[in-house]
């Protein structure tokens, strides 16, 4: 049920948001507009949709319409759905082209740009390798066997025919999984149905993957908190805020899906070019227009803060990086617009 929210949206927990504590907290107006949201488990993750309107028939229309639309690309892009145009590329690998929906030629151009800005650290091919680092048997691989699951891991191996709107991975073997970018991609999508209902003002979260659209009632920007990657207890879940009005944001890091050996954090943010995970920082937030940006951008995580940094200027996005010990560095563009939450970490 859609229903009016007069005091503060809660933040889901961060086992549901996995990567950003999200707290939109609001003041009681006596403008006719009202908040009205809805949380469901949608596109394997949970998805809140939150939206300012005057008419609760309009809003309830306008969400239905959202998760309407998020079922839809699902049925397109599952990774684990032998159904899915993924699975679909994926058994075709080193065979043939498949002819795929204009949604999925768009997803996977967008993984590409992403991929070659990164230098490869994000790669949408680099599934079989996550699937050797199998997290929860905490099992450090075999390096030979890292070393034969990288031959087949390479964006490069991506072929893509918009004319024909097919999409080919020449590497036998290997495999696409668009996690590390998809729910940026719903995010952006329901945004934009979102608009065309008539919706100009609400929040989308997508498992975590964040869009602040317009204002609050009380005309006042919306307010996402930033996750502390090393977390020690419930009041210092939050390190940091920032206030966003049509702007997305989403963070990576190294606390979401991980085990410790030996003093070293192995998580699942892993570097293609090494096969290990990476461990440049616990985490990266990016600041951006849209949500594809935000959430393939984060994976310069992978990358460091002083390539990080120098791809965010160039590409004109605001980056976050906070190390295992708490030192931030930041872009120029976010020194007046961030809030820690306690004393503010060295740079």
């Amino acid at each position: 049920m859609n229903q009016r929210i007069p005091v503060c949206i809660k933040p889901m927990s961060t086992a549901l948001m996995t990567i950003v504590a999200a707290a939109f907290c609001i003041a009681c107006t006596s403008s006719s507009e009202r908040i009205f949201k809805e949380t469901r488990v949608s596109v394997y993750t949970v998805v809140t949709i939150t939206v300012v309107s005057s008419s609760e028939d309009k809003a309830h229309k306008a969400i239905l319409a959202s998760f309407d639309e998020l079922d839809r690309l699902a049925t397109l892009l599952n990774f684990y759905s032998d159904t899915s145009e993924i699975s679909a590329i994926n058994r075709a690998a080193g065979e043939a082209p498949v002819r795929v929906s204009s949604e999925t030629v768009d997803i996977m151009e967008k993984a590409v740009y992403v991929s070659e800005m990164t230098e490869g650290a994000f790669d949408v091919t680099v599934g079989p390798l996550v699937k050797l680092w199998d997290l929860k048997t905490e099992v450090i691989p075999d390096k030979a066997a890292i070393e034969e699951i990288q031959k087949i891991v390479g964006y490069k191996n991506i072929v893509i025919d918009k004319a024909a709107s097919t999409v080919f991975l020449k590497q036998k073997g290997g495999q696409i999984d668009l996690g590390g970018i998809e729910k940026g991609y719903f995010v952006d999508k329901v945004v934009e149905l979102l608009h065309k209902n008539g919706i100009k003002s609400g929040v989308v979260s997508v498992g975590g993957e964040i869009r602040a659209m317009g204002l609050k009632p009380d005309g006042s920007p919306w307010e996402i908190g930033v996750q502390n990657p090393r977390q020690k207890g419930p009041d210092d879940e939050v390190i940091a805020t920032l206030t966003l009005s049509d702007k997305a944001l989403s963070t990576s890091g190294d606390y979401v899906r991980f085990f410790e050996k030996n003093g070293v954090r192995y998580h699942h943010l892993l570097d293609p070019k090494t096969g290990y995970p990476s461990q440049q920082c616990g985490s990266t937030t990016i600041i951006a227009d849209n949500n594809v940006t935000t959430d393939g951008f984060s994976k310069l995580f992978i990358l460091g803060p002083e390539k990080g940094l120098a791809v965010a200027k160039k590409l004109g996005f605001d980056i976050l990086y906070i190390d295992c010990k708490g030192k931030v560095v930041m872009s120029d563009g976010l020194k007046d617009k961030i809030k820690f939450t306690a004393t503010e970490p060295p740079h």
